[in-house]
C-alpha cells in the first residue's frame, strides 16, 4: 500500500456540524483516500446533518455515533461500538471546542471558574480522554491523531480569551501524549489553522475583522480554506508524515510568522 493510500484504514472524526466545518474538510480528504469513516455527533439534532453530509459525499459505508465528550459513559460506548464494527482505528481526529458565550464577549479577567472548566473540560482535555479509549484500538497499527489548535494558544488574541487558555492546554496535551504514546507507534499532532468561519467562530467577538486581517497579512495573501486545513490533516494522520509527531504545524497562509 502506498504512503497515501488510506484504504482498510479507519479513521473517527469529531466534531462535524455542517459542511463548512473544519472536521468535514478533513473528513472528506480522509476519504477521497479511501478510509471508511466514523463521525460522531453531540445531540441528536446533528444526526441528521451527518447523513445528509455522507450521502451528497458518497461515503462508504460510514459509521454514525453519538459521543459526548462530558459523558464518559456514552464516550465507553462509542469506542465499544467503533471496536465491534470497525476491529481497530488507524486514524482520530479532534475537532471540539466550546467555551461559553459570555466567557467570549466579556473581559479575560472577569472568567468564571465555571467558565474556565467548561472550556479546557472540553476543549482540551477531551482530547485525554479520547485517547485513554482510542489507544487499545491504534496498538499495532502505526495509528495517529490530530488536534485543532490557534495562533491564541502562543500570542494574545482580543475576544479570543479562556479559549486561547484552552488552546495552550491542547497543544502542551498534544506534545504529552505524543512523548507516551509513541513508544506504541502512534503519532500526535495538532494543525494550528487560520481563522475561517465556521460555526464556533462566529462566535468570536470581531471575527470577521480577524479575518480580513489574516488575508491582507499573511505571506499568501489570502485566507486559508477547508481544503488546505483537510490536506493538511490528511498529510498528518497517513504514512507520509511517519516521523512527525507532537509538532503542532501552521495551516495559516504564513499569518503566524509575520511581525509586525
Amino acid at each position: 500500500m502506498a504512503a497515501n493510500d488510506l484504504t482498510g484504514k479507519n479513521a473517527i472524526v469529531l466534531g462535524v456540524a455542517n459542511h463548512r466545518s473544519i472536521a468535514w474538510g478533513i473528513a472528506q480528504a480522509l476519504a477521497a483516500r479511501g478510509a471508511r469513516l466514523c463521525l460522531t455527533y453531540q445531540g441528536d439534532r446533528f444526526r441528521p446533518t451527518l447523513e445528509e453530509l455522507a450521502t451528497e459525499a458518497n461515503l462508504d459505508n460510514p459509521l454514525l455515533l453519538p459521543l459526548d465528550v462530558n459523558d464518559d459513559a456514552q464516550m465507553d460506548a462509542a469506542f465499544d461500538v467503533v471496536r465491534k464494527e470497525m476491529g481497530g482505528i488507524d486514524a482520530l481526529a479532534h475537532c471540539i471546542a466550546f467555551a461559553q458565550r459570555e466567557d467570549l464577549e466579556g473581559a479575560f479577567r472577569d472568567t468564571g471558574r465555571e467558565g474556565w472548566r467548561v472550556a479546557l473540560e472540553v476543549s482540551a482535555y477531551s482530547l485525554v480522554a479520547l485517547a485513554k479509549r482510542a489507544t487499545p484500538l491504534m496498538e499495532g497499527r502505526q495509528g495517529a491523531m490530530i488536534a485543532l489548535s490557534y495562533l491564541a494558544a502562543e500570542r494574545a488574541v482580543p475576544n479570543y480569551n479562556v479559549m486561547g487558555s484552552a488552546k495552550a492546554a491542547l497543544e502542551q496535551c498534544v506534545r504529552q501524549l505524543a512523548l507516551e504514546l509513541g513508544p506504541l507507534g502512534i503519532r500526535v499532532n495538532c494543525i494550528s489553522a487560520g481563522p475561517i468561519a465556521t460555526l464556533s467562530a462566529r462566535g468570536i467577538s470581531g471575527f470577521a475583522r480577524m479575518v480580513g486581517d489574516a488575508a491582507e497579512k499573511a505571506p499568501l495573501k489570502r485566507n486559508v480554506t477547508l481544503e488546505d486545513i483537510g490536506r493538511a490533516g490528511y498529510f498528518l494522520l497517513s504514512d507520509l508524515s511517519s516521523g512527525i509527531t507532537g509538532e503542532t504545524i501552521y495551516v495559516d497562509c504564513g499569518y503566524n510568522i509575520v511581525g509586525v
